[in-house]
C-alpha cells in the first residue's frame, strides 16, 4: 500500500484504514494526530470529516494541513456530534488509552454507520515473555515505561471481540499485522497491531 502523502508516508495502519473507507464518505477520525489520515482521504478519496485531538501540538499540525479540527477529550463523550453525522468513524492506536473504552465504543456507533479500531496487540509473544520474565514489557509499539505510559486498558484481538459482541458491534473486517504485513499463522502471538472494522446497526 504504502500511499504517498506530501512526500511522506502514509502510516501502514492508516494506509489499511484508508482503502476500508468508500470515496466520497463523512468521516470523523478520534485522536486524529496531525490529520495525515483525514488529509489523505480528502484528496485521494474526496472524503470530507472531522478530527478530535487533544494535543496542542497535533492540532496545530491539522490546522496546517486545512483539516478539520476539534480540540476534545473522548473521554468527555462525543456531544458535539450528532446521530448518524458520519459514514465512518475511526479510532486508530487510541482505544488503549480511553478511560471510558464502552462509552467510547458506544459514542462511535452513534455518530456513525461504521466503526474502525485500531490497538496494539498485547497478546504478542514478546509482551508474554516479558511478564514472565518479571517485567512489563517495553516495545515499539507499546514504547513505555509502566510508570509513564498512557496506556491504560490494553487488550488482545479476543478481548475486543468479545466486548464488541457484548456491545452488539459486527465485525465485518480484521486485519492482524507484524511490521505492516499480515500475520496467517498465530496472528493471536504474532500480530503486533489489530485492525477491526464494524457495522454499528
Amino acid at each position: 500500500m504504502n500511499t504517498e502523502l506530501d512526500g511522506a508516508r502514509l502510516r501502514y495502519d492508516l494506509d489499511l484504514i484508508a482503502h476500508w473507507i468508500k470515496p466520497g464518505s463523512r468521516v470523523l477520525d478520534l485522536g486524529c494526530g496531525d490529520g495525515a489520515l483525514l488529509a489523505h482521504l480528502r484528496d485521494a478519496r474526496q472524503c470530507a470529516g472531522y478530527g478530535v485531538e487533544i494535543a496542542d501540538h497535533h492540532v496545530l499540525e491539522c490546522v496546517k494541513q486545512k483539516v478539520n479540527v476539534v480540540q476534545a477529550n473522548l473521554d468527555a463523550g462525543l456531544r458535539l456530534f450528532a446521530d448518524d453525522m458520519f459514514d465512518t468513524v475511526v479510532l486508530s492506536q487510541t482505544l488503549q488509552a480511553m478511560h471510558r473504552v464502552e462509552s467510547v465504543l458506544r459514542e462511535m456507533a452513534r455518530v456513525a454507520r461504521e466503526g474502525i479500531v485500531s490497538f496494539p496487540n498485547f497478546g504478542h509473544w514478546k509482551h508474554a515473555f516479558s511478564l514472565l520474565a518479571g517485567r512489563m514489557p517495553v516495545t515499539k509499539q507499546i514504547p513505555y515505561q509502566w510508570y509513564d505510559t498512557p496506556n491504560i486498558h490494553l487488550c488482545t484481538p479476543k478481548d475486543f471481540e468479545i466486548l464488541a459482541a457484548r456491545l452488539g458491534l459486527v465485525i465485518t473486517d480484521k486485519a492482524l499485522l507484524a511490521e505492516g504485513k499480515p500475520v496467517a499463522a498465530l496472528p493471536a502471538l504474532r500480530a503486533t497491531l489489530a485492525i477491526y472494522r464494524f457495522e454499528t446497526r
